[in-house]
């Protein structure tokens, strides 16, 4: 079965920086796409980045702080992010687009001092 390991979330200050990582397994399309997704408490599934094979895109409400990679050898996609605020705490998804989409089960992040 298809199967997205994320890690690299937790809790981190104000300020520090976070890198995430989406690993995906069992999947048998070509990924076109792989990115991040975030979603806050009371609050709409947002943008943070994706990448196609070599172009990264960036949602409005982070830019400048993050940067997005792909090993598309290990089917793996890494957020490295910057400058965490509180407001960038949220459940963090991992999304691989093939011809469908597929998504991780997300892993929190906490900036908190």
């Amino acid at each position: 079965q298809v199967q997205l390991v994320e890690s690299g979330g937790g809790l981190v200050q104000p300020g520090g920086s976070l890198r995430l990582s989406c690993a995906a397994s069992g999947i048998i399309s070509s990924i076109y796409a792989m990115g991040w997704y975030r979603q806050a408490p009371g609050k709409q599934r947002e943008l943070v980045a994706t990448i196609t094979s070599g172009t990264p895109n960036y949602g409005e409400s982070v830019k400048g702080r993050p940067t997005i990679s792909r090993d598309d050898t290990n089917n793996t996609v890494y957020l490295q992010m910057n400058s965490l605020k509180p407001e960038d705490t949220a459940v963090y998804y991992c999304k691989v687009s093939t011809w469908r989409d597929y998504w991780g089960q997300g892993t929190q992040v906490t900036v908190s001092s």
